[in-house]
């Protein structure tokens, strides 16, 4: 609080009373001089310090009132609180009360649920190992199926190389060697696809296994989750073994909702019955794939005891053929050489213009101060740089695309040197033999895998 001065202070020099050395002269005693100098003074030199600070009676009632309100309010806001406070203790008693309830409600219809799927989980489980052990017996077939061939295989590559023995007259490209190719071929294809299809049960034989473990792992956390789960329900209010775990609502927010949590088991059970289902499509895939290459096969091989006993003048016209189409090739590698050195001096052309166009550019970068602005000239130029350079990108890659083509084309070209060097040397067969060799081919028991 702010003081006031009640009276001022009357003017005294001490540093003239100091130099003089005796006191300052006092009036006399009689009660019209003292009125005169206490009315001058207030009160006198040695009271003036003490009376000017302290406080007015205005400020002390103002004081005294402003402590009394302050106090009168605080009261108030203390029964407030307390009031609040007794109303926040019974709404939150009965609160957690109810959500507990509904938490224990909550488990139980969780562990329902959670044996739910661990049940279905536990059928799919079995549904899939039994279909496991139907494909892996499949699988044991296309394996004998597969080793199978080879003896068949065996024949035609050696029928064909004791036919390249022939010479002479003989020296054709009868309908003999022509349907031992197509076994041979036929023989190939089936190979590959018993490899493929051999390939595709063995990787839906471990893809019924990964999900078979996938759902195992499903199961096992689901009964570890179902006994946890229990224990929970278990608990209450009562209970000795529960603990204060602060940091336990925090991981929370870390882990899926209930949504995915259904989805995830969901999904796994899809993704196993589309493993199921397609094991059991490729069952019949490989009961259908059996069936036709063993019909493909005995059929072939009726073919090519046919043809043994006929004899088919065919090799001057496709050695002709092969002839007339090495010309064509010839022809074309030498236009193609030409189109190249084109292509390659069109690029050479493009060099210097290119030059021309960034050297201005480079230059004109040395323009002092405003002059080294975007103008008219700078913009054709640089259309002009990125018009050759596009120019010159679409030169090369069609050198590129040229040269590509010349090297395919020798590379046919050996080909079909090669190719009539073959069929002019390599035409000769023992029919004895070659029809000796074939009574030796497998039955249809043994194509089939059993």
């Amino acid at each position: 609080m702010s003081s006031e001065v009640l009276v001022s202070r009357p003017y005294f020099d001490t540093r003239a009373v100091a130099q003089n050395g005796s006191q300052p002269p006092v009036p006399a005693p009689d009660t019209a001089v003292k009125e005169s100098l206490y009315a001058g003074t207030s009160a006198g030199l040695a009271t003036a310090g003490y009376r000017s600070a302290k406080y007015s009676p205005e400020e002390w009632f103002a004081n005294n009132s402003a402590l009394l309100h302050r106090a009168v309010a605080d009261r108030n806001h203390a029964e407030r609180i307390r009031q609040e406070s007794k109303a926040l203790k019974a709404e939150t008693d009965s609160g957690t009360l109810r959500t507990q309830t509904d938490g224990t409600k909550h488990l139980g219809e969780r562990l329902q649920d959670t044996h739910r799927w661990r049940s279905e989980l536990e059928r799919f489980i079995e549904r899939l190992t039994a279909e496991t052990e139907l494909l892996t017996s499949s699988r044991r077939r296309l394996e004998k199926a597969l080793d199978a061939t080879e003896i068949p295989f065996a024949i035609a590559s050696d029928n064909l190389t004791c036919r390249e023995r022939r010479f002479g007259p003989d020296l054709v490209k009868d309908e003999v060697e022509e349907e031992l190719l197509k076994e041979v071929e036929l023989i190939r294809s089936i190979q590959a696809l018993l490899k493929k299809t051999l390939e595709q049960t063995v990787k839906q034989i471990k893809l019924n296994q990964e999900a078979k473990q996938t759902l195992e792992f499903d199961w096992s956390d689901k009964h570890q989750a179902y006994s946890l789960d229990d224990r929970c329900g278990r608990y209450n209010n009562m209970s000795t073994d529960t603990q204060r775990h602060p940091g336990s609502a925090v991981l929370q927010d870390q882990v899926c909702d209930q949504g995915a949590w259904s989805k995830f088991t969901h999904n796994n059970l899809l993704q196993a019955e589309r493993e199921e289902g397609a094991s059991q499509a490729l069952r019949e895939m490989i009961e259908q794939v059996l069936q036709d290459t063993t019909e493909d096969l005995r059929a072939q091989c009726a073919a090519v005891d046919q043809a043994f006993t006929r004899r088919c003048m065919e090799l001057n016209q496709a050695k002709t053929q092969l002839e007339l189409q090495l010309a064509q090739i010839l022809e074309q590698i030498g236009a193609q050489e030409k189109n190249v050195s084109l292509l390659q001096e069109a690029v050479r052309d493009k060099e210097a213009p290119l030059r021309v166009a960034q050297s201005r550019l480079h230059y004109r970068t040395f323009r002092p101060n405003m002059e080294l602005c975007r103008d008219q000239p700078q913009l054709s130029l640089l259309g002009e740089v990125s018009e050759i350079s596009g120019t010159v990108s679409a030169l090369q890659q069609q050198l590129y695309e040229a040269r590509t083509s010349l090297s395919d084309l020798e590379e046919i070209r050996l080909a079909l040197g090669k190719d009539i060097a073959c069929k002019t040397n390599s035409l000769l067969i023992d029919r004895e033999k070659c029809m000796t060799h074939r009574t030796r081919y497998p039955s249809v028991t043994v194509l089939s895998g059993y």
